[in-house]
């Protein structure tokens, strides 16, 4: 087994993607842009939103090559910056693939 990936869970303080893009339009422009920069340089594998329970409010999650880029991502995620996240957990996840 390789050594594991960090997974940031986000449960959001909406629940839908028209939510987001009513009450933090620009929060949800610079969360796209910044995952896809992220990516774009290896540091985030995959990202996105669960779409089983749009009672909920939105959770989301992101796979990432190491701890601190959890934690920094997380941390400098625009819609954490404008409290627009309920909680986060940053837990560590194996690919027990190997992939």
């Amino acid at each position: 087994m390789t050594a594991p990936y960090f997974v940031a869970f986000l449960e959001t303080k909406y629940t839908s993607i028209e939510d987001a893009r009513r009450l933090a339009p620009d929060a949800l422009a610079a969360h796209v842009a910044r995952s896809q920069q992220w990516h774009a340089d290896g540091r985030l594998l995959m990202a996105g939103a669960f779409l089983d329970r749009p009672e909920e409010p939105v959770g989301t999650m992101a796979v990432l090559r190491t701890r601190e880029d959890a934690e920094e991502f997380v941390a400098g995620d625009p819609f954490v910056l404008v409290d627009m996240v309920a909680r986060s957990d940053i837990r560590p996840w194996a690919d027990v693939l190997g992939t």
